[in-house]
């Protein structure tokens, strides 16, 4: 049969049909592990376990030599640069390394690079007199990462925390760009396979209903670097702003953790967090009166919208904050 370049149409519907398929497998690999190694593990291990997933999903897939689902549904293949053949073995390991483990790693190496940086003196010299039970597992990333925050110097921890925050706001908008330059082109869908130069092919030649709707797509290009851009500019000017209100919460929560460390030595058990097992920090209530750490309500709520303990149904701008809650 004709072999012919695809539309963005097919690409997107290849995308989002892959998407669908990768998030009902990470989500049922999630329910897997909460129902054998209960909540706490579920929520230590959960982007673990997404990564998993996405990379058996492509390793079963591309790396095998088959379609995916998403290329089975709109009949397209797979071709390098040249158009003529299908990827190499190595160049379609690099493909999905760079769309599923390195951008694990970055979102992990950013998250313990900021809270190293964030770390003062004092409170880290508590939690290595007084060790939490999960900080005896550290990962090697966090450690290499700890090791190199130790060596530098206070001007220069705010300065590289700084560069983390920048880098942090402008992963999404090189997405967004992207994004942007495929409405306008009809190439590269993920930047992944920009980078490795992974193209398409359709069986059966052009079709009209591609071409005709090329156009639209490229308005729709235009109009997304044009919201980029203003995007880009209000975030220029807020910069400051964000950074002095950061700091402030960063004060106002050092402030909080030393109160609430003094006022809590003398609670016991009754202040311990069901979900993490620790002392409760943030203390935050459902609407059915139970008590967990904010970051592990909040981080629950985003799969279930239940509590954790009598499984009451609420919806996440319920929780209550406590914030000058003693016990």
């Amino acid at each position: 049969p004709a072999m012919a370049m695809v539309g963005p149409a097919r690409l997107v519907r290849c995308g989002q049909k892959d998407e669908l398929h990768r998030s009902g497998l990470r989500s049922g690999a999630g329910a897997v592990l909460h129902g054998l190694a209960g909540a706490k593990k579920w929520l230590e291990w959960r982007k673990e376990i997404e990564l998993l997933s996405d990379v058996a999903y492509f390793v079963l897939t591309t790396l095998s030599g088959y379609q995916t689902l998403g290329e089975e549904y709109v009949n397209i293949v797979q071709v390098d640069s040249t158009k003529k053949r299908v990827p190499s073995v190595f160049r379609r390991a690099v493909f999905i390394a760079l769309h599923t483990v390195v951008p694990y790693c970055l979102e992990k190496g950013f998250l313990h690079l900021e809270r190293e940086l964030q770390t003062e003196a004092d409170e880290s010299r508590t939690s290595q007199s007084h060790p939490a039970p999960g900080l005896s597992s550290r990962t090697l990333m966090r450690n290499w990462i700890q090791k190199q925050v130790g060596e530098l110097t206070e001007q220069q921890k705010k300065t590289v925390l700084q560069i983390v925050y920048v880098l942090k706001q402008c992963i999404p908008l090189l997405h967004r760009l992207h994004l942007a330059v495929f409405y306008v082109s009809g190439t590269f869908y993920h930047l992944s396979k920009r980078i490795t130069g992974i193209t398409y092919l359709h069986f059966g030649g052009w079709e009209g209903e591609d071409q005709s709707i090329r156009s639209s797509y490229k308005f729709l290009g235009m109009i997304s670097l044009f919201h980029l851009l203003l995007t880009i500019a209000v975030q220029m000017y807020s910069f400051k702003q964000k950074q002095r209100a950061r700091q402030e919460w960063k004060l106002h929560r050092n402030l909080a953790h030393q109160q609430n460390t003094t006022k809590e030595k003398t609670t016991g058990r009754h202040s311990r967090c069901t979900l993490c097992l620790e002392e409760r920090r943030h203390t935050t209530a459902t609407p059915c009166g139970h008590l967990f750490c904010w970051e592990c309500i909040t981080e629950w709520c985003n799969t279930r919208t239940e509590c954790p303990l009598c499984r009451e149904k609420f919806h996440p701008q319920k929780l209550i904050y406590l914030r000058h809650y003693q016990l």
